[in-house]
């Protein structure tokens, strides 16, 4: 699952905290863990939020581009 390898990735090397980001996108901290896990999806709306936070395309993430 390519979104999250590289969300766990961008995280890593960023530096943001979870809660930070899910106070940002108006979700749980246990959801940015099922997020990191893989348990769960974001949803668009959801993945808009991470994406302008982090600030990194959704193309990205989700594993249509490498850039």
């Amino acid at each position: 699952m390519l979104f999250t390898e590289r969300f766990n990735e961008i995280l890593a090397t960023s530096g943001v905290r979870q809660k930070d980001i899910a106070d940002y996108c108006h979700v749980s901290k246990q959801c940015i863990t099922d997020y990191k896990k893989g348990k769960i999806f974001p949803s668009i709306e959801t993945l808009y939020r991470i994406c302008k936070f982090l600030d990194v395309s959704s193309d990205y993430l989700l594993g249509l581009s490498d850039i």
